[in-house]
Parts: structure tokens; sequence; C-alpha cells
């Protein structure tokens, strides 16, 4: 639920300010750990050659990733699926 996500959030905050990190770069933080956690939730689907695959154009879970660290979908699209 709602409140409880909030108190989940609260927790984190109370817990890496603990630690010494500035507010300010909180959410830098969280946004990364978002990130990550956006781009492991990525449908990577393989295509006929085992090395090759592809991220449909519209994927929710890599468009968030992308937003959240200011990189060009198509770009991250790429590379995901090219080794080079």
């Amino acid at each position: 639920t709602e409140k409880l996500q909030s108190v989940f959030c609260c927790e984190n905050q109370l817990s890496i300010f603990s630690v010494g990190v500035k507010e300010s770069h909180q959410m830098t933080i969280f946004r990364i750990i978002a990130a990550i956690l956006h781009l492991g939730n990525l449908q990577i689907q393989a295509e006929r050659d085992d090395d090759a695959c592809s991220i449909s154009d519209e994927d929710e879970h890599l468009n968030n990733f992308c937003s959240l660290l200011g990189v060009e979908y198509s770009q991250m699209q790429h590379w995901l699926c090219h080794r080079k």
C-alpha cells in the first residue's frame, strides 16, 4: 500500500542519512538504484541467431531507465543488444 511504501522510503532515507550521505546526494543514489531495478526488468528477446537479441521500441522499463539516468533510449537499446 501507499502508506507502507512511504514508511519504507523514510526508513531508507534515515539509514542513508545516518551513514553520512548528504541530503543533496540521496536523490542521485535513489535514482541510480531505481534505474538498476528497471534494467533488471527489461524484456530482452532472443533472435534466431544465438548472439543476437532485441528490445521493444516501447519497453517501459528501458524508458524509465533512460529517463532516470538521462540517457538516449535508442543508444541504450543499441548498446544493450550489440557488442560493438
